[in-house]
């Protein structure tokens, strides 16, 4: 389920996935930087574009090159500000299309040994009413196909 709110200039964007895996494996899986093109849409051309370590870690830089919007290829930076091992970890915009973006991954163990996944995405656009337009007609539903990708993506990963 994907669901948008706004609230004081900011969109968030709230995602959640039940996952046939253990938390382990999914901590696993999602901390890992080299796998977050795996879950990407190819036509986004995501490509990390400096050697990073296996694992992410608080203070983590991830350089990368990706098409977000309307297939321009820009860079991105993020670094991993927050982790806590098999809760939840944190990344936020340090340099990219997004005047803010804060990316928070949240993992609950499930009484079956499933795993809950959830996504809670802030940001907010450049450029004050032409950013507030540019969401309307195509950021949310850009934001909206990636998260969808994702999805069926990790279905076909994990939910077989």
């Amino acid at each position: 389920m994907i669901t948008f709110f706004k609230h004081s200039g900011i969109y968030t964007l709230e995602a959640s996935q039940e996952l046939n895996i253990a938390i382990e494996k999914a901590w696993d899986y999602f901390s890992s930087p080299e796998n977050l093109a795996s879950i990407t849409p190819p036509k986004m051309g995501f490509q990390i574009t400096a050697k990073v370590d296996k694992k992410a870690y608080q203070g983590q830089i991830i350089t990368y090159k990706v098409s977000p919007v309307l297939g321009i290829k820009m860079n991105w930076v993020t670094e991993i500000t927050v982790v806590k091992e098999q809760n939840f970890f944190v990344d936020e915009q340090r340099f990219g299309p997004y005047k803010m973006w804060h990316h928070e991954h949240w993992f609950e163990k499930l009484p079956d040994g499933k795993t809950l996944m959830k996504d809670k995405v802030s940001y907010k656009l450049p450029f004050g009413i032409l950013g507030r337009l540019a969401h309307k007609i195509f950021v949310k539903s850009e934001l909206k196909a990636i998260f969808e990708y994702r999805f069926k993506t990790l279905n076909a990963l994990f939910n077989g």
